[in-house]
């Protein structure tokens, strides 16, 4: 996922950016407010999220979150030291969909943009998909409503949880999905010991889809839906 990350201070956004990229994501670091509203080029392929640092050079923060919003509906997390109550409600009022306050714990930043994420994928899943509800990706065809799979025309018979990991990858086709968010979205659990369940599963569907390059493994972290070509 590409993430644009906010803040002027480069060594702040240094160790952020590192602890990102170990977890998947393709950061680009603004440095100031006109450096992101730069970066946000309307009808872009854009940013899944957006980290945004109040405490800006050249604009102030909350200004920069609501030109922000008015060109694009990328998910906005603001990061601040303002901790009181009055400032996270004008935040959430110009647009942010979360507030997250310094200190903060790096688990729960990376589970505030998965979260963020998710809500993107289940409120917009129109960016590959057709008004039938339908997934195309190449030859393989993923009918939503129905549950049904199928390659090259051919249907293809998938166990409840081999379709819902499918569906999962398929909505953000290149983007990382880190084990413990996939274990979560699929098994709604946190438990380790089915890691080695997803591995199964995982290997099952490139089997039934004939498609082993379909699904990429991302070593220490996750995996990846890598689109066929049509």
């Amino acid at each position: 996922m590409r993430l644009l990350l906010v803040e002027d201070d480069n060594h702040v956004a240094a160790a952020l950016s590192a602890v990102l990229a170990r977890h998947g994501f393709d950061v680009t670091h603004a440095r100031s407010g006109e450096e992101a509203l730069q970066a946000l080029v309307p009808e872009s392929d854009g940013f899944g999220v957006v980290l945004l640092d109040l405490g800006l050079p050249d604009q102030d923060g909350y200004e920069v979150c609501g030109k922000i919003r008015k060109r694009t509906s990328t998910p906005v997390i603001m990061v601040t030291a303002r901790s009181d109550v009055r400032s996270r409600i004008h935040g959430l009022n110009l647009g942010a969909d979360d507030y997250v306050v310094k200190p903060y714990d790096t688990g729960e930043l990376l589970a505030r943009i998965h979260a963020v994420s998710r809500r993107t994928v289940h409120e917009d899943a129109a960016g590959g998909q057709d008004g039938d509800g339908a997934l195309r990706l190449g030859s393989v065809h993923i009918e939503l409503p129905t549950r049904q799979v199928s390659v090259d025309g051919c249907v293809v018979q998938l166990t409840r949880k081999e379709f819902d990991l499918l569906a999962l990858l398929a909505q953000r086709p290149g983007v990382v999905f880190r084990r413990e968010q996939i274990i979560s979205e699929v098994w709604r659990t946190s438990w380790e010991g089915t890691g080695r369940t997803l591995e199964v599963h995982v290997a099952s569907l490139r089997s039934k889809l004939r498609m082993p390059a379909l699904i990429e493994t991302v070593r220490g972290v996750g995996y990846r839906l890598v689109a066929p070509a049509a």
